[in-house]
């Protein structure tokens, strides 16, 4: 079995260069690689271009480096809670490349599949077909979209072991699971980190071929994005 442990977040990044493309799994602020997001901030890294499903908030995550002026380019499907993230966009401080959901969900898949390609309809007759190939399918136009190129993928789980298998909790399946084994070196940082057997083969979402690094996260936050409450008694 292949040892792919590395002691913690600044070795797991620390080949990450300026200007490269990163993925980095998460949705909000739910899954997201907390331990290797501070650690490329702290490095210094600039120039990157970053494909998440958004960029969370201002003080926290992907806003991080957002914050420093670390992202050329943001690919994303929600500019949402990040009010650094909607200003950069608007004054043009930053390349903002929006993308349907699903689509960006089927472009990490597809990419972890080893498709090139794919049609979709979605985006038909608006700003995110310009540009690109067009074709009819039983009477329905498409569009082609291409799977992403990245140079890295981080994403986050709530076990692993240190030949590479995962398993995720509930929604911080979300985009960690398509962008798992989708570029290039995929870097995984783990709640716990067990000896390989010790987790149920039957419970494994991502197998360990998919990841090349390992290591186990400290001081998680899980941070609730926002937090909305009923008064008592409605």
């Amino acid at each position: 079995m292949i040892d792919k442990r590395v002691k913690n977040a600044q070795e797991a990044i620390a080949d990450i260069k300026d200007g490269q493309t990163i993925m980095l799994g998460g949705f909000g602020l739910c899954g997201i690689p907390e331990n290797c997001i501070n650690a490329m901030v702290e490095k210094g890294l600039t120039d990157l271009t970053c494909i998440s499903n958004n960029a969370g908030v201002d003080d926290f995550g992907l806003g991080l480096l957002l914050k420093k002026h670390q992202i050329k380019k943001m690919i994303a499907s929600y500019v949402g809670e990040n009010a650094e993230f909607e200003r950069q966009m608007l004054t043009g401080e930053m390349e903002v490349e929006l993308t349907p959901q699903g689509t960006l969900a089927e472009k990490c898949r597809a990419a972890q599949a080893g498709i090139p390609a794919f049609y979709t309809p979605t985006g038909y007759g608006t700003e995110v077909a310009e540009g690109k190939e067009t074709k009819e399918f039983h009477g329905k136009m498409h569009i082609l979209e291409h799977a992403f190129d990245a140079d890295f993928s981080i994403v986050k789980a709530w076990k692993g072991d240190y030949t590479g298998n995962l398993i995720f909790r509930g929604t911080a399946r979300n985009f960690n699971l398509p962008m798992a084994g989708a570029a290039k070196i995929t870097i995984a940082e783990v709640e716990e980190l067990v000896e390989p057997g010790e987790l149920d083969p039957n419970e494994i979402h991502i197998p360990g071929i998919m990841v090349q690094r390992i290591f186990q996260g400290e001081k998680y936050e899980k941070r609730i994005e926002r937090v909305t409450n009923r008064k008592r008694g409605e």
